[in-house]
């Protein structure tokens, strides 16, 4: 499995105090950002202290780890399910007890493996497609398969405009969306598809810009 981003148990010292960061954010954005946080399965991490990245730098504070909403990962579920409890109900229309006990077995196991490994491979992509935002860069990680990932990125000071679209009732009612990005680094658009609370993502992503641009004039840049 390749490595995309992974715990650490060493404690740095953070480039950035996240609680300064905090009240800088909230000085603009109009609601109470979450304190930092940080659970293996949840779409919405801030400035998670435990997790580590290929090509990150030392200096570097990572504000945002986000996956898709939980919610888009019911189709797959429900697929997952029917595919287990197929077996079951086949036995109802399909004679196989008349099967050899022996060829039963063996496509029952070829049946639940096929199962298991497309419930694995829809897992590790939800788990592994993930956007990372630190304080000067984002990352748009797109996890195809055990053996290909293709990670872009940008400069936090590359980004030109940033744009919020929702539409339709279920993603109202969860409060997720796709945030696009338009940057002026050699891929000039990243996406960060169905992410929850993409009007806060969005807001703090305009901030860490301006918080970039205040640091070119005091010629603060890293």
């Amino acid at each position: 499995m390749p490595e995309i981003y992974r715990a650490s148990s060493k404690k740095k010292k953070p480039s950035q105090d996240p609680q300064k960061l905090k009240k800088t954010l909230q000085s603009s954005v109009q609601k109470d950002v979450p304190e930092p946080n940080h659970k293996a399965l949840r779409a919405l991490n801030f400035y998670p202290s435990k997790v580590k990245f290929i090509g990150t730098d030392k200096k570097e504070k990572i504000i945002l780890l986000l996956r898709r909403h939980p919610i888009t990962t019911l189709p797959w579920i429900i697929t997952a399910l029917a595919m287990f409890s197929t077996p079951y109900f086949v036995s109802f229309f399909v004679p196989i007890e008349n099967l050899p006990v022996n060829y039963q077995l063996v496509a029952l196991m070829f049946w639940y493996l096929i199962s298991l490994a497309f419930t694995i491979e829809k897992f590790l992509s939800w788990f592994f497609n993930v956007n990372i935002v630190t304080d000067e860069r984002i990352f748009d990680v797109d996890f195809l398969n055990l053996v290909y990932r293709e990670i872009t990125d940008a400069q936090i000071d590359q980004i030109q405009d940033v744009t919020v679209r929702v539409g339709g009732v279920i993603r109202t009612m969860f409060d997720y969306g796709d945030v696009i990005i338009q940057t002026a680094a050699e891929i000039p658009q990243l996406e960060f598809y169905a992410v929850p609370k993409p009007d806060l993502v969005a807001q703090i992503l305009r901030e860490l810009r301006v918080e970039e641009e205040v640091e070119k004039l005091e010629g603060r840049v890293r």
